[in-house]
């Protein structure tokens, strides 16, 4: 495997991705100057702890209990006691790509300097996502501020041995007791500070942000890809996608997926063969003005996720060249709540468009000479069979959650732990809501993708279709087959929401589709 070193330079979303899906190890810097920044800080901690400092979270209690001192001979149980009462996650549990990148993600913010951590935890960390051995960390309880602090929990809980962790699958969850007993390591003690270091932070809402950035351009290639073999099936315009019409309108994103749509369609052969409408329905007509809302908040969107990846966000902040003690609010995940909250609304819009153009495929009045509901059955068997009828009534119900998640979470803030945390971010639920709308559009993809393959068949358009197009109808074929006679489908899509969720597509045809 390639080996990521994390500490010195910033990370990008595709790295973050590359690690969660264990696609690569990692290590820390091994420059002295790296080594010193670290222990500078885990020194100056240990200075102020002797000359009886005030330093919150570490002899003090934490949020509102702040002005609560913790005697001397106290302070070195007290991560431990904020590792435990922070034990009451529920919910689902994050899978293990989920989990991996919340670890990596963590560590890229200590590995930074500025947390006053020792180096132990830091390779600590670097073990489990090497051995993957990985924290099982409940996906409910943070309000986004003071950071994800409940489910970090879990990784602190790991860390000091009372947690249960994924052995090398997400099959196999045993206690971190076993795991450590089992190769002779000692449990680590976490010294003052550390447990605030790794909980306070937002490294489970970044780690699914990082996630679902990438499944979302997915998404939005897949998308442009089932709209081209519509466009076809649909006999529709494709001098609806012309490039002296969209330089018109100079947003890039938009310009780009009509670009992609009108070489892909070769639509200077294909418009002297347009079909006699003038203007198609807007779900095809309209495509690029969707799906380019997205293409062209990419920048941002990525902006805010990787500058949130990139930061020192627990609190407070140790300064380990002035030597001080830094209290503020970082640990806040504002920037990701917004940029979650976007991205929903733009996927759900696309699972919307989609929907619209299924609904085209399967209705005889619109479809321009295919059959009823997709079938694929003879004449004589066609009053038994009903093709897509089924699907259509998922695609329906999939699209409808969800528009009906697309309400901002960000927006419902509450105030929480005695007031203390008045204003919380709620961008871990922003998250999560993001990554629930980006499922439910990835299983409208699998059933789009299948009718767009049934549809350019059924009409005998496969010597029509470009490089590009053809390599997407074989991807699809992996795991669907035409249907002729009625069947269940469930496996077929399944399958090919499973392979979404890999990025197979843009795995196995980015860069020919870029070229493109």
């Amino acid at each position: 495997m390639q080996v990521l070193v994390i500490g010195e330079q910033a990370l990008t979303i595709e790295q973050i991705v590359a690690v969660a899906q264990y696609r690569c190890h990692v290590a820390l810097p091994a420059t002295a100057e790296w080594r010193q920044l670290i222990q500078h800080g885990a020194d100056f901690l240990d200075q102020l702890l002797e000359d009886e400092g005030v330093i919150y979270g570490v002899t003090t209690g934490y949020g509102d209990s702040c002005l609560v001192e913790i005697p001397t001979h106290q302070v070195h149980e007290l991560p431990l006691h904020l590792s435990r009462f922070h034990g009451c996650g529920l919910g689902q549990n994050l899978d293990l790509i989920t989990a991996r990148a919340v670890v990596v993600t963590r560590l890229c913010s200590l590995a930074r300097g500025y947390s006053g951590v020792s180096l132990a935890l830091l390779e600590r960390l670097v073990w489990m996502l090497n051995e993957n051995i990985i924290p099982v960390i409940p996906s409910e309880g943070s309000v986004g501020a003071s950071g994800d602090l409940t489910p970090l929990s879990y990784i602190a809980g790991a860390l000091v041995g009372e947690r249960d962790v994924y052995l090398q699958s997400q099959q196999k969850i045993v206690p971190i007791a076993e795991v450590y007993a089992e190769q002779k390591i000692e449990a680590l003690v976490l010294r003052p500070k550390e447990g605030l270091a790794l909980m306070n932070g937002t490294a489970v809402m970044t780690a699914i942000a990082c996630l679902n950035y990438k499944k979302a351009e997915q998404i939005s290639l897949s998308s442009t890809l089932v709209t081209a073999m519509n466009v076809l099936a649909l006999e529709g315009n494709p001098s609806h996608f012309d490039e002296v019409l969209f330089a018109q309108k100079p947003h890039q994103g938009q310009q780009q997926i009509a670009a992609q749509l009108r070489h892909w369609l070769n639509s200077e052969v294909q418009t002297a063969h347009q079909s006699p409408r003038l203007q198609d329905r807007y779900s095809l007509r309209c495509a690029p003005h969707v799906i380019g809302v997205f293409e062209d908040s990419k920048v941002w969107l990525r902006q805010f996720i990787e500058n949130e990846l990139n930061s020192s966000n627990d609190n407070p902040l140790i300064d380990p060249i002035n030597l001080r003690v830094l209290h503020g609010g970082h640990f806040y995940g504002g920037h990701i709540a917004q940029a979650m909250d976007s991205l929903k609304i733009m996927i759900a819009n696309i699972a919307d468009l989609m929907d619209r153009q299924l609904a085209q495929l399967v209705d005889h009045k619109m479809n321009h000479g295919l059959p009823r509901n997709l079938t694929g059955s003879s004449l004589e068997r066609l009053p038994l069979n009903h093709g897509f009828k089924a699907v259509q009534i998922g695609v329906s119900a999939w699209t409808a959650e969800a528009l009906k998640q697309t309400v901002a979470a960000s927006i419902f803030s509450r105030s929480t732990e005695c007031h203390n945390q008045d204003k919380v971010s709620m961008g871990t639920i922003a998250a999560r809501d993001a990554s629930r709308v980006i499922l439910l559009t990835e299983q409208v993809m699998a059933a789009l993708s299948c009718a767009a393959v049934q549809a350019i068949q059924l009409k005998g358009l496969n010597t029509q279709l470009g490089q590009v197009l053809t390599q997407f109808q074989q991807w699809v074929l992996e795991s669907f087959t035409f249907v002729e006679e009625d069947r269940p489908l469930q496996q077929d899509l399944q399958h090919l929401v499973d392979r979404f969720e890999q990025f197979d597509l843009l795995n196995d045809h980015d860069q020919q589709l870029k070229r493109s």
